[in-house]
């Protein structure tokens, strides 16, 4: 890392502020989602261990006294198989324009393969000053294995700097995040000190909703669950009622989501609120219903309705 870059056009004895973009890009499943939240300190970004998990492009805002860090999670890059799974991509491909940091993450524990190849092509063919290799889930794997996929992923393109992390042990994020910090150019901040995520609560909930579907059903219809929020209401003791639509494609899936007599909606309803009561910080209510939209995933009017295609 060069301290020149670091200190790049300031003015010796006036303070200097730096802030910029940095986008997380890698296959599915590649950690990406577990290092934003513990760039961030806490949960915003959702995690299963189901391809595509990650559907909606969010930026995370990290400020200290003299940098703004807005970290942009994107989903996993993957062959498509339907209009859904290509919006996907173009929404992790866009994120690469115009960053100062791309990162690219490779997971530890499987092999350095031709997908990794295709992402590290569009990682070394972006504009991004500063190219970032992180090899992730080191907790997972011993050292000796760790290094040498650092050293397989470090072949498929030219990256300024390599570095292996554990997010969640916490090993080695305050490394990356000060490296990433290191190479943001001088400047303003882009968002205001108070806003650390440009989701909506909206959004938000959805995302919590759909995680624990994920979480609860595994392999019956993850693919096939969107979730929208239908709105957020607030009583005057401070409580709030939330609204929420799981959407499959198939009335077996519907029978799936809710279980017999409502028993698994009711599990995902119960694990959900407390991710819902943490981001409201208030007590609430959440009303979860199912609606069957059939082949939605291939339907792009159905993907922007749910708030899930990129803008132009």
């Amino acid at each position: 890392m060069s301290d020149q870059h670091a200190g790049m056009g300031d003015v010796p004895g006036q303070p200097s502020h730096h802030s910029g973009f940095v986008a997380l890009v890698g296959r599915p499943n590649a950690g990406k989602s577990t290092l934003l939240n513990a760039c961030y300190g806490g949960k915003i970004a959702i995690t299963s261990n189901v391809a595509q998990t990650t559907r909606r492009r969010m930026r995370a805002v990290i400020n200290t006294d003299d940098t703004q860090v807005v970290i942009v999670d994107t989903p996993g890059l993957h062959k498509p198989q339907d209009a859904l799974g290509k919006e996907l991509n173009r929404a992790a491909l866009s994120s690469l324009a115009d960053v100062d940091v791309a990162a690219f993450l490779v997971d530890a524990t499987k092999p350095v393969g031709r997908g990794d190849e295709w992402v590290a092509s569009h990682v070394e063919a972006s504009g991004a000053p500063y190219k970032l290799l992180v090899i992730t889930k080191a907790d997972l794997v011993e050292p000796e294995r760790a290094a040498a996929q650092l050293h397989a992923a470090a072949a498929l393109a030219h990256f300024d700097e390599g570095i292996i992390v554990s997010a969640k042990e916490g090993f080695n994020v305050d490394v990356f995040l000060r490296l990433v910090s290191a190479h943001l150019p001088l400047g303003p901040s882009w968002f205001p000190e108070d806003m650390d995520v440009d989701m909506t609560d909206e959004e938000l909930v959805a995302e919590f909703v759909r995680e624990k579907v994920l979480l609860n059903l595994r392999e019956e219809v993850p693919h096939s669950v969107g979730v929208v929020c239908d709105g957020i209401e607030w009583a005057k003791d401070g409580h709030a009622s939330v609204r929420a639509t799981i959407v499959v494609e198939r009335e077996g899936q519907k029978g799936i989501v809710i279980g017999h007599k409502g028993a698994m909606i009711k599990r995902i309803g119960i694990s959900a609120r407390r991710d819902v009561e943490r981001l409201l910080d208030a007590p609430c209510y959440l009303d979860l219903r199912v609606q069957v939209r059939p082949a939605w995933r291939r339907d792009q009017s159905e993907i922007r309705r749910m708030g899930l295609s990129v803008e132009e």
